[in-house]
């Protein structure tokens, strides 16, 4: 088996939006794939051009995605300075329960100790998603709950996690393999 985690290309926003929304619906997030919010998760395009997305493959096949963010940028709900922030991380419900998300999460937190300046790695999740928060504090994430937020005009509620990152003695990741933020 040969799992790897690349940026997306636009060869790959098909494959993402398909993920990305039948992974939300299949959830039970959302029942209607017309909600404003699964607008956003497929506009793929959008979100490549303002976020840095990255997908997951296995065999040469895409089984997830997520976007990664950072303080001040246009996908950035929560990061503060020194903070990467992931978002919209969706596995293929055909796949799910493999690992897939597991794997993403600690490459996720792998690249973000590569990169100069970032200390912490902070994501937003729901106040059902259950599977998701029980993957987070596996891995190390705490609740925030001093910077849970509300989306506007709504009555959701989106929790924070945060995860502190410890490095190696020469302050870098541990992870050399790991691709540079351009």
């Amino acid at each position: 088996m040969s799992f790897t985690i690349r940026r997306v290309t636009a060869a790959d926003y098909d494959d993402v939006r398909r993920i990305t929304r039948d992974a939300y619906l299949h959830a039970g997030y959302f029942t209607d794939p017309l909600h404003p919010y699964v607008r956003i998760l497929t506009d793929v395009e959008h979100r490549a051009e303002h976020a840095e997305v990255w997908v997951a493959e296995e065999n040469g096949t895409v089984v997830g995605s997520f976007a990664v963010t950072f303080e001040g940028q246009r996908y950035t709900d929560i990061a503060i300075a020194g903070e990467l922030e992931f978002r919209m991380l969706a596995v293929d419900p055909a796949v799910q329960r493999g690992g897939f998300g597991r794997r993403m999460v600690e490459w996720i937190i792998d690249y973000a100790r590569s990169l100069e300046g970032i200390s912490a790695v902070s994501l937003t999740s729901g106040t059902d998603m259950a599977r998701a928060h029980r993957l987070y504090e596996s891995l190390g994430f705490e609740r925030v709950p001093s910077r849970d937020w509300w989306v506007p005009g709504t009555d959701i509620e989106l929790w924070v996690f945060r995860l502190v990152l410890e490095r190696d003695r020469a302050g870098a990741g541990t992870d050399s393999t790991v691709p540079r933020r351009a």
